[in-house]
């Protein structure tokens, strides 16, 4: 039986990420007839005015503004609103080349997303199927088909918790038990050592901090407007790299996830020398060995 290659697991978050803008701002907000600017202004005082998540309190105006123009509000019209999506240079076609790079490091490299946007639309976007998982908002559908009630909630603090379902290989986010169950590090699917987590702001400080306290990698992509933010994340030490948000051949960030894939196939091939070694000696119920490499 052959033995299961070590994983290698990417983390994005979406807006302004993989793709230019919120996804809301694409299709669904002039549907209503909208600025993005009014929109936002809206939902958000909405949720300040009733002490609500920012996140439940933009899925609720997203309901209540479709339903006062009769417009549908289903899983399928979010869905050909992904459509519209304009994502960055060079996203469709990294997910093969990281895939195929990892092959030839002899790693195996996951991509997963934790989003505060909405999964349904970014399962319309062209590239869902390159996600083992896609931890997003989502919304429960009722008999007729229109969306009642928010299925998921996916705010800016619990996306760690999707890190550790990535960690423990629990992805199903109904089953809290085996997440919660205390399991050997070397049971875990895929170690946080093994983790690079990309995102573009303060929203996704908690997964960068995860990322640099565990071992992993964290990255901040950046459009020009938003550069002087990332730059102060890489100053604070939230991030170990910033780069604009390219994702063609041999641009910065392409060569960079690379050399992390390289480096971290590196020292899973010394972590399993290490191992054999210790097994050979009878000594394999030793400490930790992770800091020596």
């Amino acid at each position: 039986m052959d033995k299961q290659k070590p994983i290698i697991a990417f983390l994005y978050d979406f807006d302004k990420t993989l793709c230019t803008t919120d996804m809301e701002d694409y299709a669904f907000i002039p549907s209503l007839g909208m600025t993005p600017r009014e929109f936002w202004a809206l939902a958000n005082g909405f949720g300040h005015a009733n002490r609500m998540d920012g996140i439940l309190a933009y899925m609720y105006t997203m309901i209540q503004e479709s339903e006062k123009r009769d417009l549908p509000f289903t899983r399928e019209s979010l869905r050909k609103m992904g459509r519209d999506i304009v994502l960055f240079p060079g996203v469709k076609d990294w997910f093969r080349r990281l895939n195929a790079f990892g092959e030839e490091q002899g790693v195996q490299v996951e991509h997963y997303v934790i989003s505060s946007g909405l999964r349904e639309i970014i399962e319309g976007s062209g590239i869902s199927h390159e996600f083992k998982e896609i931890y997003a908002c989502e919304f429960f559908y009722n008999e007729g088909g229109l969306a009642s009630w928010p299925k998921l909630d996916v705010n800016f603090t619990n996306k760690t918790q999707f890190v550790y379902r990535i960690n423990k290989g629990v992805l199903d986010v109904s089953d809290d038990k085996t997440l919660n169950d205390s399991m050997p590090d070397d049971s875990k699917r895929v170690p946080f050592t093994n983790m690079i987590y990309i995102g573009d702001g303060l929203s996704d400080v908690p997964c960068m901090k995860m990322m640099r306290a565990y071992g992993g990698q964290a990255i901040a992509v950046y459009q020009e407007a938003n550069r002087m933010g990332v730059e102060d994340l890489l100053a604070k030490g939230r991030v170990d790299f910033i780069f604009p948000a390219d994702y063609s051949e041999n641009t910065a960030l392409d060569l960079t996830a690379k050399n992390i894939i390289r480096k971290m196939a590196i020292v899973d091939l010394l972590g399993e020398e290490n191992s054999r070694q210790l097994r050979n000696i009878g000594g394999d119920v030793l400490p930790d060995q992770v800091g020596l490499f």
